[in-house]
């Protein structure tokens, strides 16, 4: 099966319009599909996100990709204690983005809600 893709939030600012609409300020976060996996377009600096919502501790794996220099760096099984929220900046792609585009990751169950914030 395919990896879930993820919804990049955009954040308004640094003037957005007054009064915001309802709604316009939120990130979206998902829950994790622990079967397919997820993964969220990287074309470009993004942020992140990973809140476990449950009680005891849940995992993230982030997937590097091969850089210029040939190395690789996997965030793996990443510990997000129970109510923790997980914020990583990715501003270079190089490392991190897969060759078709997108940054791979997973959590270890479906109470880990992912989110992704788009910078620039």
């Amino acid at each position: 099966m395919a990896r879930a893709t993820l919804t990049r939030t955009t954040p308004l600012g640094p003037y957005p319009s007054l009064q915001p609409a309802a709604n316009a300020l939120d990130l979206t976060m998902t829950a994790a599909d622990v079967s397919n996996l997820n993964q969220i377009l990287l074309d470009g600096p993004i942020l992140v996100v990973a809140q476990n919502t449950d009680s005891v501790d849940r995992t993230v794996t982030i997937t590097s990709a091969t850089d210029p220099q040939k190395r690789t760096g996997d965030i793996t099984t990443y510990t997000i204690s129970a109510d923790d929220i997980l914020v990583l900046k990715i501003d270079q792609v190089a490392g991190w983005v897969q060759t078709d585009g997108y940054l791979y990751l997973q959590a270890s169950n479906a109470a880990v809600k992912l989110g992704a914030i788009r910078l620039g």
